[in-house]
């Protein structure tokens, strides 16, 4: 299966709008390489300013940009956007529902060697829970391609989970890409797996190992963590009456704790959620993480079936 990296599909995308919308924008933290920004400075290099290894800053100039008219994209590591400049993100954009996008490159373990301090397990908690922000967490290519040009034409703040590693292409072109609205990935009775990002694709791999032991597996690909497809949340209960979440992301405060919130006030069912388990990240190659921390699809196959015999 081919595989990119969700960072090229948000490049991408700023630059075609780059080049039919003058008012668009770029900003860096001196991290254009790696956030992939680097190749709308390439073309536009008089729409781009890198603030140097000042992310306060960078979302700071990012609200006045967007205050003349501009539409700036703010792309640093999502650990700094969420994390380091977390009060500029509230009180300076969110609170003037400002008109500033954020890319968050290099979010979840997957950021591997650079290790615990540029591994964002946290940005999901840290920005669901602001008023008037958009949060997207795009499981492929494509996603954050359609996630960045939604953002452009959405009015108000828009958070977008990027990553760094390359994975699966799970979606087309054609796919339907829709704010507040999950996504079908594939149909099953027995059991509904919830998840977002990089765990796409590990969800739909443990749906065909269950489809092995005659388990069929619903899985939900939650591209917009905020705003969250209730309907789809609700409707899956009903039908499946289990649940599993799966993220890469600690297990508190984000897709599993946002599933939570809507099943248990509108149809509660068993759940149990994959994610990293309160506790950092560490150094180490992708792959090498995604088994330390038990989100590999054997692990989501494991929590699939505890869940199924707590349903009875």
């Amino acid at each position: 299966m081919e595989k990119k990296a969700t960072r090229y599909g948000y490049s991408e995308a700023l630059i075609e709008m780059g080049a039919t919308n003058k008012n668009i924008v770029v900003l860096d933290a001196d991290l254009s390489r790696s956030t992939s920004s680097e190749l709308f400075k390439k073309k536009f290099p008089e729409r781009f300013f890198n603030v140097g290894i000042a992310e306060q800053n960078l979302l700071g100039l990012a609200a006045g940009l967007s205050l003349t008219g501009k539409i700036p994209f703010a792309s640093t590591y999502s650990i700094f956007a969420s994390g380091r400049a977390w009060e500029q993100l509230r009180t300076t954009i969110c609170y003037s529902n400002l008109n500033v996008k954020i890319g968050g490159s290099h979010g979840g373990i997957l950021t591997g060697p650079d290790g615990a301090s540029h591994q964002a397990l946290e940005e999901f908690a840290l920005t669901r829970i602001l008023p008037n922000l958009t949060v997207f967490v795009p499981c492929d290519f494509f996603e954050a391609k359609k996630a960045t040009l939604a953002a452009a034409e959405m009015k108000g703040p828009v958070y977008i989970r990027l990553g760094r590693e390359p994975v699966p292409v799970l979606t087309t072109p054609e796919t339907k890409f829709i704010s507040g609205e999950g996504l079908l990935m594939k149909e099953g009775q027995d059991v509904t797996i919830i998840a977002c990002g990089s765990l796409v694709a590990e969800s739909l791999q443990a749906a065909l190992l269950l489809e092995k032991e005659n388990i069929k597996a619903r899985v939900i690909n939650i591209h917009s963590l905020k705003p969250l497809d209730e309907k789809i949340i609700i409707q899956a209960a009903r039908e499946t009456k289990a649940i599993v979440t799966a993220e890469e992301h600690q297990i508190y405060g984000g897709l599993g704790s946002a599933v939570s919130e809507v099943v248990v006030k509108n149809y509660p069912v068993p759940l149990e959620m994959i994610g990293v388990n309160d506790t950092f990240g560490t150094s180490g190659a992708p792959e090498e993480l995604m088994r330390f921390f038990h989100l590999k699809d054997i692990d989501i196959v494991a929590a699939a079936k505890k869940v199924l015999a707590r349903k009875g």
